[in-house]
């Protein structure tokens, strides 16, 4: 036999399971378009170029797509209920949910996942994208991070 209140409980329960599903779904949404935008750029572009270079027309991209896209968003720092700028910056933040640090390097190294894991916990947001345009195949240059 069922309580009324173990059967609200369940609905509750359910109901923010729902909404975090809601939530996970469509930072997915977010993050494929990211990557099928930045995909778009590197093989107009291809290797070689700055890294501003990539930016800038991702960002073209991403708002051609509809999205909206911050762009080099200053990330402050909390320390001891103070807030201080500690001149970071993040190079995308796209429709508020999903972080994206840009690369042109040889190769990613475990300081740019860190770069981004860091940027992530600062700013409280859960997903972040680190993208290394520098490669042959941009799939090969992509780290999806999670908070």
């Amino acid at each position: 036999m069922f309580s009324v209140n173990s059967v609200v409980k369940n609905q509750l329960t359910l109901c923010k399971e729902e909404k975090v599903m809601s939530n996970l779904d469509k930072i997915n949404t977010i993050t494929e378009a990211i990557i099928g935008a930045a995909i778009e750029v590197h093989r107009t572009l291809g290797p070689g170029l700055l890294e501003s270079a990539y930016e800038a027309c991702l960002v073209y991209e991403l708002v051609q797509r509809g999205f909206q896209v911050e762009r080099q968003k200053t990330l402050a720092i909390t320390y001891k209920g103070v807030t201080i700028d500690a001149g970071y910056r993040l190079d995308l933040l796209v429709n508020e949910e999903v972080i994206v640090e840009l690369k042109a390097v040889e190769k990613l190294t475990p300081i740019h996942t860190a770069q981004l894991l860091s940027y992530l916990r600062l700013s409280e947001k859960k997903v972040g994208l680190l993208i290394n345009f520098n490669v042959k195949l941009l799939k090969h240059g992509i780290k999806r991070l999670v908070n």
